[in-house]
């Protein structure tokens, strides 16, 4: 019975330190690449994206790559998730891409988009360290 109680009492002094977790939460799990494109200076080129790619008020393209077939391009929103993901969607459908998938959730979204030949996914995080400035992925590739 002893050693059953000491058992209770370890297991619970384990989840109490795991619940902890160095208190820093999100702020520690920071993706470096958020943060890198969350705070690079803005592109000099045009971005990789389709011609007509709306360039959305209060967005900042700060990075490209390419990923084999893919083209990425990150930057960062000023403004809040919902923000973001409302101008995104209204752009995009207003430049005629077609809408596959949406979704908006507290602290992301998706906008999942084809057109021109194009197909892909704005990716919008509270990764840049503050809920007023969200950090954009947006991948794009040939159908």
């Amino acid at each position: 019975m002893r050693q059953a109680a000491w058992s209770a009492v370890l297991a619970t002094v384990v989840l109490v330190l795991a619940g902890c977790g160095g208190g820093g939460g999100e702020k520690e799990a920071e993706n470096p690449q958020a943060k890198a494109a969350c705070e690079g200076s803005a592109l000099s080129g045009t971005p990789k994206l389709p011609a007509s790619f709306p360039q959305v008020e209060h967005g900042t393209f700060t990075k490209q790559s390419t990923q084999g077939p893919t083209e990425v391009v990150e930057g960062y929103f000023e403004g809040n998730v919902k923000d973001a993901h409302d101008e995104y969607l209204k752009e995009l459908k207003g430049a005629g891409f077609k809408i596959l998938f949406e979704e908006l959730e507290e602290h992301d979204s998706e906008v999942s988009w084809k057109g021109e030949g194009r197909s892909g996914q704005v990716a919008l995080r509270e990764d840049c360290g503050s809920s007023d400035k969200i950090y954009v992925h947006i991948t794009n590739r040939p159908d």
